[in-house]
């Protein structure tokens, strides 16, 4: 479905006389950091300037609904901003993304936060206009739940925020129900891109210098599951790679379940795909993971994962939830273990929250939040004590850095990615920012690698 709207349009004419200016505040994953993208695209189409969060006209949130702390950030904000919603008329109020999916959550806004002006879940960004114009030049609020469209919306305005590093959305929805997981629910089930509005997106990217893409899913690879004639992850990869211009590509997330050997093989022979694959573990309890939905075994996941450590310079990176509904010590060691087998190179621990509407949330649950706290802190030491080492073997080595300007810390130093998501410091000057450059490691620093450009 190609984005059109009349109403964008209108909102644009209006905007020529107030130049109303815009500010989004974005929660939760890169699937909503890219959504955020778009409606500062859609924003912008209507003729809106980007503002600061004390300056704008239009707030927009876009929510998360993963974890609970994004319910109390949300609303924490919504109170600041009410007064002066209720002592400015030019003050409007959006809310969009997962989190009103969930009827509960657009009741409780209905009832206590009734100066809010738009509420809209997920899919919705075509109407985003005609809903924003209506609030707006006619002050008619609309907040109503719309269920996930399967639609896809093609051609939406994109703001980038980086003139060199772009993310690509090739696929919405989850088909998995993870049982801790609210997002099938909020999202949908699973729809792919047409490749060929990918490759497109990807080739315009390249044509307006980007350097670096970002491909995002809830599971990537499960790309192409829903299309009649088979197309695949991998086969979409290697239609990427053959872009000129481009020469980073990144994924993710995959789950392990669907990490197949042909996918391996892809990534093995890419000389553009980034060697660093984010790989969610979860738990390391085989239990634990059968209770979760994950549909792989313990054992069956470091068997993968040192499968994926064979390819050359590769780094893992992980996610894990700690304090499931009544994980043992046992079980927990078991994650640690995982951790000790693996050596992954960058871990996203939580402890386990409560989801309203997942399997999970019906389990009893006799673990006190000290212990899931303490199982966090222990988690996170021996992640600190392993990563000194890993880092330590790209000691000596030259890697491909895409240059993204200076170092926040040190101004005298430049600073980007290497291949393996791992940020690197070095000389430089201004023109190198853009560009793809070989640096040989120097030293390492635990959080960052510090280097010399070779040339």
């Amino acid at each position: 479905m190609k984005f059109v709207n009349s109403y964008k349009e209108k909102m644009k004419k209006y905007n020529e006389e107030h130049k109303l200016k815009y500010y989004i505040d974005t929660m939760g994953c890169q699937m909503n950091e890219n959504d955020s993208l778009k409606y500062a695209g859609i924003f912008e189409s209507m003729g809106f300037e980007k503002g600061e969060e004390d300056n704008s006209n239009v707030y927009l949130f876009n929510t998360c609904c993963v974890r609970e702390n994004a319910e109390n950030t949300l609303f924490g904000r919504l109170g600041m901003l009410k007064n002066r919603k209720l002592n400015n008329e030019e003050v409007y109020i959006a809310i969009v993304g997962c989190m009103t999916q969930q009827e509960h959550i657009l009741e409780k806004i209905k009832k206590s936060y009734r100066f809010v002006d738009v509420v809209l879940g997920t899919s919705c960004m075509s109407i985003f206009p005609e809903k924003l114009y209506y609030a707006i030049v006619d002050n008619k609020k609309k907040i109503e739940y719309i269920d996930v469209s399967n639609a896809l919306e093609e051609e939406v305005p994109i703001a980038y925020n980086d003139k060199y590093k772009a993310s690509v959305s090739i696929i919405y929805g989850c088909n998995n129900f993870c049982s801790y997981c609210i997002v099938p629910y909020v999202r949908g089930r699973e729809r792919s891109r047409k490749p060929e509005d990918i490759i497109a997106d990807v080739k315009k990217l390249a044509d307006e210098g980007y350097k670096e893409i970002m491909l995002l899913g809830q599971n990537v690879n499960s790309y192409g599951n829903d299309f009649k004639e088979k197309y695949t992850f991998p086969m979409l990869l290697e239609e990427l790679e053959k872009i000129d211009g481009i020469e980073i590509i990144r994924f993710m997330s995959p789950h392990p379940k669907d990490f197949k050997d042909d996918l391996i093989e892809v990534i093995k022979k890419s000389k553009k795909i980034a060697r660093q694959i984010h790989l969610p573990l979860q738990s390391g309890n085989t239990e634990i993971l059968k209770k979760m939905n994950r549909k792989y075994t313990k054992e069956q996941f470091i068997e993968l994962a040192l499968k994926l450590k064979e390819i050359p310079d590769v780094s893992l990176s992980t996610d894990i939830i700690v304090g499931f509904p009544n994980e043992t010590e046992e079980q927990f060691l078991d994650t640690l273990d995982v951790v000790r087998k693996v050596e992954f190179d960058q871990i996203y621990m939580f402890i386990y929250s409560k989801r309203t509407g997942t399997v999970a949330a019906k389990l009893d649950d006799e673990i006190t939040y000290e212990e899931k706290v303490d199982r966090l802190e222990r988690l996170k030491k021996l992640y600190e004590e392993t990563l000194p080492k890993l880092n330590e073997k790209m000691v000596g080595k030259v890697y491909k850095v895409l240059v993204e300007g200076k170092s926040k810390t040190n101004n005298d130093l430049y600073t980007g990615r290497s291949s393996q998501n791992k940020v690197v410091i070095f000389e430089a000057d201004e023109s190198f920012v853009g560009k793809v450059v070989n640096v040989k490691i120097d030293s390492q620093h635990l959080w960052y690698l510090k280097g010399t450009i070779i040339k």
